[in-house]
Order: C-alpha cells, then structure tokens, then sequence
C-alpha cells in the first residue's frame, strides 16, 4: 500500500483553520480511503476570532465564545498541540516540539508531509522601548484581553483603597500605544467598561479616569479613510480621551510612560498594539523571503520556487491582481486571510488530483471599526457610515464571519442579553494565579522560634 498524502498546515488561525476545514470537505473521498492526511500543528487547539477580543474585555461576550475549538470543527483532521521550530523543504520535513516532547525529554522529533501549508500568523512587533518588555501588555490573544480587563477593573480597586494621591492617579491613568483597528477598539470598548463601572465606587468618577492613545502617524484607523479617521479623533476626544498624533513613547521604566513631545504620565498600565511582524518560524525555513519577512507567494497562493508549499495571511506577500499599481500586495488583515483559505484549500486540491491552479483575486471592499456601545465608523464600497449605523454594521459583518452556527447563536444571545441586563463588572484575576491560594494554605507555618508549652 501506498503511503497518504500528507498535508501539513502550519497554525491554527484563520488561514490554518479555514484552509483545513475546506480541505477535508474537498477530500473527503480520499480521506476516507486513507489516501490523504491532513495534520495541523498549532500552539492552541482552539482559533481565536481576534475582531472580538475588545468585546471580550469589555465583558460584552463571554472569552470561551470568542475561540473556536479546532478538534470539534476539524474533525477529520489530526491535531497536533505544538510549535513547528524550522522548516527544511527540500527534504520535505518539519521540526516541531509538542507538549508530549517536552514530557518525554527527548527534544524535538521529524514529521515529513508532501504538501505544506505555512500560516501561523504573526507576532507582535515591539520596538526597544525602555522598560516595555517589564511593563507592556499585549492584546492580541484571548487570555490578554481577559487579563487586561481583569487588570483595570484591579486599578480602579486600586484607587479606590489608596490614600496616596499619587498611587491612586497612576492606577487611573490607562496608556495605549497604536492607533490601528486593535488599539482603537481595545480602549474604545475598556473606557466604556470603566466609565459603567465607576458608578459601582464610592470614590471613583468616570472624570478620575484618564486614557490616553499614542500614535506615531498623523491620524488613527487608516484603513476607514482619512475622513472617518478624523471622525473618530474627535469622537473619543469628545470622551475626554487624550489622543495624541505624531507622538511616540520613548519609555516607560519605573512605571512613568515618557512621551516623545516630553509628557511623563506616572501609570500602571501601558497597552502595546503597535504593529504586528510574521511570525519567527518563517525565519527557519529555506523559503524565500522579502524584505519584511514575509514568504514570497504567486498569485495562486504558491511559495514561488518552492513546488508543493503554500501560504496565505500574515505569513505571506501575496500580489494584489485587482490594482493597477505594479507589485502591490494584498493587506495582511482577516479580511483578505478568510478568503484566501478557500482558493488554498481549492488549489491544493487541484495540485492533488493534477487540476489547474486559480488565481486569488478580491478587491478590497472596506472596513468597520467599533468605538465602543452604539458608536463606530465605517467605509465600506465607497460608502461613510458613522456612529450608531457603523456600530451595527461592525457587529453585522463580524458576526455573519465567526465560524460554525453555534458560536454565531451563542453571541447573538449574549450580545440579545446585555441589552436587556446591565454590565459585568467582575474582576477574575486570581485566574491568572489558580493555585496561589492553595500554596498559601499549604505552606508550612512560619517558626516564630516559640517553644510548646509543657
């Protein structure tokens, strides 16, 4: 008997999960007469539906409802919880640590495959900023979002039980780095989750509050057009929000975030989401690379000179057929990764059974963004929309895009709930720190050197 086919899909986001879910609807012939085999290896077995993580924050919906478990979805797929660590396709192999590796002690082991899919995503990008690495919070998985949520609502605990002035005005001073769609929406939603939480505190008014947004460029969410970029300057300043353009933060050692125009705010709470890079393994593979890192992909999708190897999504410089300004790529955003899955998944197949090939073709057609409950801008074909009608349309399109019915159904009830419900304003941080409770009560009591009495 011959051997299956074996194709590997590096990651489990949107373009390895998507990519693998049309596959084994396509082969679903060959997969069952074992003339086939699709192996994803991802770090998580679930894909995260990153546009709702500040809904996620903000404790509009639940965390569990913004993942997707990939072995109930990829169900005649084969799962592998690991990280691929280098790629040699010239002998058509890849070197992965898995959780059952580092168990085992016995280092990394071999998988061989016959196709490659390359499409773990991308990391954040952050630049040597003095005391970041210390200081910084991400936001670009679902525990970070829960965590920053959880961290908030602890300052405002914070400042409420203080009697230094000066602790109690770091914890309410809440510092966001980046003006893209994750910055944005991020402290859109976290200061309209603050402001409502506030009325729960003897002591502290949505007025203590202070956030301030950070931005290198000369405008915030370029992707709606500069017209609605400035729509939404004036509609979070409108909130008291202090955002600053052309400004960069030069450090944020012993928790003081310096400002490139020399402004030094004292705060506990510095969110990065300045930019994002291809992830390190791209780096570990004899793949061509441009100049940004990116694998050098066809028009079809293909590793170009690299028979056999594909790629889509942040990990790859894909040509944008639909311009008419030469060598343009297409934008790595969700956008364009969901629907590059399909024509990889459907050009895969056709490699497989010797069909010809297609090439992926989408003119861009705009973007949404929330600013919080009831507000946000769009530009969507040509047209401007803001406030309550973009809101809607943001949370529309997203939710006719989150995979599988049941995550549909089940943030739709939960969006139908919180309108009917007031807000969530609990803090779980101790879940960060599940056995810290236990260690304590576990601890051997301390020797005050006292002798028992006789």
């Amino acid at each position: 008997m011959t051997e299956p086919a074996r194709i590997l899909v590096v990651g489990g986001g949107y373009v390895g999960m998507y990519t693998a879910l049309r596959l084994q609807r396509q082969l679903r012939t060959e997969l069952r007469a074992g003339a086939a085999e699709i192996v994803v290896v991802t770090p998580e077995p679930y894909m995260t539906y990153q546009p709702f993580l500040p809904e996620a924050a903000a404790g509009s919906i639940s965390p569990r409802h913004v993942v997707v478990p990939l072995r109930r979805v990829l169900d005649r797929c084969r799962i592998v919880i690991g990280e691929v660590q280098s790629v040699d396709h010239a002998k058509r192999t890849a070197t992965l640590a898995t959780l059952a590796t580092a168990e085992e002690g016995t280092g990394t082991l071999d998988l061989t495959y016959d196709e490659l899919v390359i499409a773990p995503g991308s990391v954040s990008r952050t630049l040597p900023v003095p005391g970041l690495i210390d200081h910084g919070i991400g936001f670009k998985t679902v525990e970070e979002a829960i965590g920053l949520r959880n961290h908030v609502i602890e300052q405002m605990d914070i400042a409420s039980s203080t009697r230094d002035p000066a602790i109690r005005d770091a914890a309410l001073t809440f510092v966001f780095v980046g003006g893209g769609y994750a910055g944005v929406e991020a402290l859109a939603e976290l200061e309209d989750m603050a402001r409502y939480t506030a009325r729960y505190y003897h002591n502290v008014k949505p007025e203590d509050l202070r956030w301030v947004l950070v931005e290198a460029s000369d405008r915030i969410l370029p992707e709606v057009g500069e017209e609605m970029g400035r729509y939404a300057v004036r509609e979070l300043r409108g909130r008291n929000i202090d955002v600053r353009l052309e400004t960069r933060l030069e450090s944020c050692e012993d928790r003081v975030a310096v400002l490139s125009d020399g402004t030094r705010l004292p705060t506990r709470t510095v969110v990065w989401t300045a930019g994002v890079k291809p992830a390190p393994v791209l780096a570990e593979t004899d793949l061509p690379l441009n100049e940004r890192g990116r694998l050098r992909c066809t028009a079809q999708l293909a590793v170009e000179g690299a028979p056999h190897a594909w790629a889509a999504g942040d990990a790859a410089a894909v040509p944008d057929v639909t311009s008419d300004e030469p060598g343009k790529e297409c934008a790595p955003n969700a956008q364009h990764a969901v629907r590059q899955a399909k024509v990889l998944a459907e050009n895969i197949t056709a490699s497989l059974r010797g069909q010809p090939l297609k090439e992926y073709a989408h003119a861009y057609a705009g973007s949404v963004a929330s600013l919080g409950l009831h507000k946000g801008v769009a530009h969507v074909y040509g047209r401007k929309l803001k406030g309550y009608p973009a809101w809607f349309m943001h949370r529309a399109y997203h939710l006719s895009r989150v995979p599988t019915f049941n995550r549909k159904a089940r943030v739709l009830a939960e969006w139908t709930l919180s309108g009917l419900f007031k807000r969530e304003i609990v803090s779980l941080g101790s879940l960060e720190h599940p056995r810290a409770e236990f260690e304590l009560a576990a601890a051997p009591p301390p020797d005050n050197g006292d002798k028992p009495s006789s």
